[in-house]
């Protein structure tokens, strides 16, 4: 036996999805205004994954432009059958509803099928029935009348897979398990022992989310509630307890029928997340025809035990330097990544090109991230910026939306280098602190603990700066932004708006934990 850690996926991973084929287990989640779109993980053993890739990839599979930061890429569903695996998603900014399909999981994944109107509303699944026809299962607006904030239903359509187009009649199939229930969303089909299983999520995807499940005998109903609806929360926990908003969740079973769920939850700390949505794991168990999440515990485990040897990985990176020619499938870039930058692998740079977009605008700023996983920890990079005008600037940044981040960054001031810590709040500017600079190659240094940031700069002669210390993170948390996506961290050059364009070079980037 060994032990699962979790979350098994740490920040911003929402809306998890999950396939097995044979002993390799697929693990998709989402990825909304980010680009690329929908990254993908694998693992042997559901508790050492590794990102293999991202599935959307391409700016013909990924319309971003003007999107919101909690805009784009909603609620993705992996699914294999026959030798295709299937991704369906929502991009709510730009087409609706589509589907695209590949071989190998770590791509290439195939230009989106969108499959119009008649695929109404978001969270799209896939379920293969026993004879290979292939059904769409969604939720949407009460087709009676939406009678209340969150009045939605749960409808399955057959998907004829020869033309990517849904057949025949549509048909509401459930409402919910509670009374006046509110968002019903993230439905998955699933069969065993003759009885299919409708999953969802419900009561919202805040603190009230909570998992609940209905089963028929026939594939279009009547369902059936659980009794124990609903069969997964920790609404019931009080607003202290850390891990919170736990719902969504996909089911798989191992080689051996064992089952488990993936669903989301949120960590708090100092009673606010930043981290956004993580993925865990829990064990499943039937009783009566009924799956059972965490048995006898009935909340998430901090270590999961499972059965089997582990089967290890490479530790991930936590630092990157720049001699590759492409970016590691980790990092983030916002709506596209088209002129934003580029890699100089024979002298280990990365190029950020102060473009005219900024962290203000639903644009393509120049901004590399990755996600902030932990609440303790370092993000810092070594960076080059000589040549800026006034309204031009670099550095690295931590993002929660367009309108709520930090960033330390190098400006000159009629001629003169400083650097400026900036807070972006609420649509509001502020400088928290600033201090003249000497020339050269800077190391940019954010250092966490919980929810106080301290703010170093080191000098090219080894001078070190604390630009401020102690700063409240807890502004960038979604209690106080809204949203559905966590904190990014990362590397930023702009022009602020302006159209002559000059350059930041990155020589390393890093975002590790600390004890």
């Amino acid at each position: 036996m060994y032990y699962v850690k979790n979350p098994i996926l740490p920040g911003f991973c929402p809306d998890p999805s999950i396939c097995r084929v044979g002993g390799d287990y697929y693990l998709a989640v989402s990825s909304f205004s980010y680009f690329p779109g929908v990254p993908l993980f694998h693992s042997k053993d559901l508790a050492h994954w590794e990102q293999i890739g991202n599935v959307l990839e391409r700016a013909s599979q990924l319309p971003l432009a003007g999107s919101g930061h909690s805009q784009g890429i909603y609620a993705p569903t992996i699914r294999y059958y026959d030798g295709t695996f299937y991704m369906i998603t929502t991009n709510v900014s730009a087409g609706g509803n589509f589907i695209v399909t590949a071989a190998n999981p770590a791509g290439p994944w195939s230009d989106p099928y969108w499959l119009g109107e008649e695929a109404q509303g978001i969270d799209p699944s896939l379920f293969f029935d026993d004879d290979g026809t292939c059904y769409y299962i969604g939720t949407r607006p009460n087709q009676k009348g939406v009678r209340y904030n969150g009045d939605w239903e749960i409808w399955v359509q057959q998907l004829d897979l020869s033309v990517m187009r849904l057949v025949g009649d549509s048909k509401k199939v459930w409402k919910g398990a509670g009374h006046h229930v509110i968002w019903p969303e993230g439905p998955h089909l699933y069969k065993k022992d003759g009885y299919y299983y409708l999953m969802h999520a419900e009561g919202g995807t805040a603190d009230n989310h909570a998992v609940a499940i209905a089963r028929s005998k026939e594939l279009w109903g009547p369902y059936e509630g659980c009794p124990n609806n609903p069969i997964f929360t920790h609404r019931h926990l009080g607003a202290e307890y850390p891990i919170t908003a736990v719902g969504h969740g996909d089911l798989v079973a191992d080689e051996n029928d064992n089952w488990y769920m993936v669903m989301l939850g949120s960590r708090r700390c100092g009673g606010h997340v930043n981290t956004g949505r993580d993925t865990y794991l829990a064990k499943v168990t039937w009783e009566n025809g009924w799956p059972v999440v965490n048995k006898g515990i009935g909340r998430l485990e901090e270590l999961v035990e499972l059965p089997g040897e582990a089967v290890y990985l490479m530790p991930e990176e936590k630092s990157w330097h720049f001699y590759r020619d492409e970016l590691p499938k980790c990092f983030l870039t916002l709506r596209g990544r088209e002129q934003i930058y580029s890699l100089m692998p024979s002298e280990g740079r990365l190029r950020l090109y102060t473009a005219a977009d900024s962290l203000k605008d639903c644009g393509t700023p120049a901004y590399v991230a990755v996600r902030q996983q932990e609440y303790e920890y370092r993000v810092a990079a070594l960076m080059e910026f000589t040549q800026g005008a006034d309204h031009e600037e670099a550095g690295i940044a931590v993002l929660c939306d367009e309108k709520n981040h930090m960033r330390l960054v190098k400006r000159y001031r009629n001629g003169e280098p400083e650097v400026l810590l900036m807070l972006y709040e609420k649509g509001k500017e502020r400088a928290l602190a600033s201090q003249k600079v000497a020339e050269g190659r800077l190391e940019l240094n954010m250092v966490c603990h919980g929810q106080k940031s301290d703010w170093y700069v080191v000098q090219e002669n080894g001078a070190t700066i604390c630009l401020a210390a102690g700063v409240d993170m807890r502004m960038l948390s979604t209690e106080c932004t809204g949203g559905f996506t966590g904190c990014t961290l990362g590397m930023y050059a702009s022009a602020n708006g302006k159209t002559e364009q000059h350059y930041a070079d990155f020589f390393w980037f890093c975002c590790e934990e600390i004890r």
